[in-house]
């Protein structure tokens, strides 16, 4: 059995891991773990001021990931709440929120699209 720590939203977990074979025999390997956890059902996103316009805000990605669905486009009106697109992460779907009421000034990627932790999705004016 292997222990590990890791680490989910800055509150550390230890963990004991041991692998089984397919007849139920633990297993000794030297192979690195991947540990699944559960996922919330929508992505809460802190909005980041832009150095533009008073008022605009730039809605980062919160992990890396590829974009599934965009749902809106530039000059639409939103609301706050509203899902503005979904993000694939670790085979998640995670859905990126208005954090207020607004118009899109900008969509900054596309369906399809792998992004970073930070890379600019949408921007509110």
């Amino acid at each position: 059995m292997k222990k590990f720590k890791i680490s989910v939203n800055g509150k550390q977990y230890e963990v004991d891991v041991e692998e089984i074979s397919s007849d139920g025999q633990v297993v000794e390997t030297k192979s690195s773990v991947a540990v699944s956890l559960p996922a919330t059902e929508t992505t809460k996103q802190q909005p980041v001021k832009s150095t533009g316009p008073v008022g605009s805000e730039k809605i980062t990605a919160p992990m890396p990931g590829t974009i599934l669905k965009m749902n809106v486009e530039t000059g639409a009106q939103v609301k706050s709440g509203e899902v503005l697109c979904v993000l694939e992460a670790m085979k998640m779907e995670n859905d990126i929120t208005s954090p207020r009421d607004g118009k899109v000034a900008s969509v900054n990627t596309a369906k399809g699209a792998s992004v970073n932790a930070g890379d600019i999705l949408v921007s509110l004016e």
